[in-house]
């Protein structure tokens, strides 16, 4: 893997050679480090185990890590900063082996998805591996980032909790919707943000802020993934359009259509209001989420979040770490317009 093209491919651009040359560096390692977490001597659990770190990823969180440790002295502990990025990353690939069980996935990443591949209870099994592996890591890095850590983890739970059990009577689904993606994936890319300024030694005030725009970031993303699944053509983004609609998941746009009180969303409501498993349902659906505001009004709320994650840091000294989150901030915009 070229880490320069990789890095760069999740569609920022460094103007500061040096700072490219620094992320670029530290990736490799982190993902030497991330090959090295996963190995066992049972031959069958190192298969499975990697399966998901040798798909690749955009690895957002190591980059975040890197990044936010720019304002600091990354020299002060390396170790640190990249480990913690591990951290990070194998709790996240952990969750996504969960998460292909609980979606019933086939696949992940363009590859058949592990509980396809082996079976949901060796899925499950490797998640939980992963998760131990990364507490394993963490017991080297000290009480207080364990203390970060399962505070992150609740989080992940407990967002994963309240989207399975649905929205409570009377609460509004979108906002429901918002706060199990700031809990399920926000969280992790704020944790990934504050692991690496803290073992930089940054002051508290900045940590607070490179946490603040991990979770704004990580909202930003998410919904343009959830836009990207509607939107996009498999030439553009390498998925099949409208994977969440035939399962029946209403993400945000979803949702929004689900409101609208317009009569001539009548029967998007209708369509979409149910798992869409007949081809020419899912192909009328998709047309006209593409053509409806609520579409429109997802990427309004999607901008909403990467404009929050630009102002979280427009305190902070101009610097070419500074200008790449914004420029990670500016690509969600792009990514899915």
């Amino acid at each position: 893997m070229s880490y320069q093209s990789s890095l760069l491919a999740v569609g920022i651009e460094f103007d500061d050679p040096a700072l490219e040359a620094t992320v670029r560096d530290g990736l490799q390692v982190i993902e030497s480090a991330l090959k090295a977490a996963v190995r066992s001597e049972d031959e069958f659990i190192a298969d499975v185990a990697k399966y998901l770190v040798n798909a690749g990823g955009k690895r957002f969180r190591p980059l975040l890590a890197l990044l936010a440790a720019q304002f600091g002295d990354p020299a002060s502990d390396t170790d640190g900063v990249v480990m913690s990025a591990v951290v990070c990353e194998l709790t996240h690939l952990a969750t996504l082996y969960h998460d292909d069980v609980m979606d019933e996935a086939t696949v992940r990443r363009g590859a058949t998805a592990a509980n396809t591949r082996w079976t949901n209870t060796i899925a499950i099994l490797t998640g939980d591996f992963l998760f131990a592996r990364a507490s394993h890591i963490l017991a080297d890095l000290g009480p207080e980032a364990v203390r970060i850590q399962a505070r992150c983890f609740e989080r992940l739970v407990t967002g994963q909790i309240r989207e399975t059990v649905g929205p409570k009577p009377g609460v509004d689904p979108v906002d429901h919707y918002l706060s199990v993606l700031a809990d399920k994936t926000g969280s992790l890319i704020a944790t990934s943000a504050e692991f690496g300024a803290r073992f930089a030694g940054v002051d508290e005030q900045t940590v607070d802020c490179l946490r603040d725009f991990g979770e704004q970031f990580g909202m930003a993303f998410q919904i343009s993934d959830d836009i990207l699944d509607i939107a996009s053509e498999p030439a553009q983004s390498g998925k099949t359009p409208g994977t969440d609609l035939r399962e029946g998941i209403q993400t945000l746009p979803v949702l929004y259509a689900l409101q609208s009180t317009d009569p001539a969303g009548s029967r998007l409501r209708e369509l979409v209001s149910k798992p869409l498993e007949d081809d020419a349902e899912h192909a009328e659906a998709l047309a006209l989420l593409r053509s409806s505001e609520a579409i429109q009004q997802a990427r309004r709320t999607m901008l909403e979040y990467a404009e929050s994650a630009r102002a979280t840091i427009a305190g902070l000294p101009e610097a070419p770490a500074k200008a790449a989150l914004q420029a990670l901030a500016d690509l969600v915009g792009v990514r899915s317009g």
